[in-house]
């Protein structure tokens, strides 16, 4: 079964004239024929060549360009950003991809900590021991996301966030995260039981999504009521398409139903 791009794989190491067609492209990254139709259409990747039967063909610089997109879809990037990102950083493909392998070690670290940190918890809990929050909240660190926000989002964005957390007690922080991870259960929830995103319950929930987001300092419209359409239909896609998010809901089927749910709250409402 598929579950989304494959980032293992890389281009053989061949004389620059050889490529690839297509279907072997697609095969391999774990995308579809008419994904990297629609990325030429945008303009995003090219292909090299284009035989006589219309079939596209891929060389090794341009499976280096489509490895970089995927990298940066895996980071939740929308396309107009990525082709920005790949725009501004030229023919430079070596150090922009150091600078995406930084990126992956800088989230694998994270993730380790983490783990660490939920699996002494879970130690201390069955053994009967005292917590120490100090512990239990090691690789929770938001400002390690200011560079992926800035870049989304903008420093505005990051700052009055980062000001507006800051601000807060442990209490308050502990009772916003209880707050929020009780938002993404009912989704998880509603998703499993095939909830209609169309329905009054699953519209409930994107109505409490708005407001969740609206508390935010930072959130693009926040200062006005609320987010604003464009910010919360566009985040509705990185949750799809980062996985880091989409485990907040249950993983990619349940993270589809919450941009589904929310895309229709913001075509009725905003």
């Amino acid at each position: 079964m598929n579950t989304g791009p494959r980032l293992d794989w890389k281009p053989a190491d061949v004389p620059g004239e050889v490529d690839w067609p297509i279907q072997d492209i697609a095969r391999m990254t774990g995308t579809t024929s008419r994904t990297l139709r629609h990325y030429e259409h945008i303009g995003l990747l090219a292909p090299s060549r284009t035989g006589f039967n219309g079939y596209r063909h891929y060389d090794a610089d341009a499976l280096v360009r489509l490895q970089r997109i995927l990298l940066l879809r895996e980071l939740g990037l929308g396309l107009p950003a990525i082709k920005d990102v790949l725009d501004r950083s030229g023919g430079d493909a070596t150090g922009a991809l150091r600078t995406h392998l930084g990126w992956l070690r800088a989230e694998q670290e994270r993730i380790g900590r983490q783990i660490t940190s939920v699996t002494n918890t879970l130690e201390k809990l069955e053994g009967g021991e005292q917590l120490m929050a100090e512990d239990m909240f090691n690789g929770f660190d938001h400002t390690q996301y200011k560079e992926e926000v800035e870049q989304r989002w903008g420093a505005n964005a990051y700052a009055e966030g980062d000001k507006w957390w800051r601000s807060m007690s442990d209490d308050e922080k502990s009772e916003w995260q209880r707050n929020m991870q009780q938002l993404c259960s009912d989704w998880s929830a509603a998703a499993d039981r095939g909830v209609d995103p169309d329905s009054g319950e699953a519209q409930q929930l994107a109505q409490r999504q708005f407001d969740w987001l609206a508390g935010i300092p930072g959130t693009p419209g926040a200062s006005r009521g609320g987010p604003t359409k464009e910010y919360f239909v566009g985040l509705g896609e990185v949750y799809v398409a980062d996985p880091r998010f989409a485990a907040n809901y249950g993983g990619q089927a349940g993270a589809e139903f919450v941009r589904d749910a929310i895309t229709v709250y913001a075509e009725r409402n905003l």
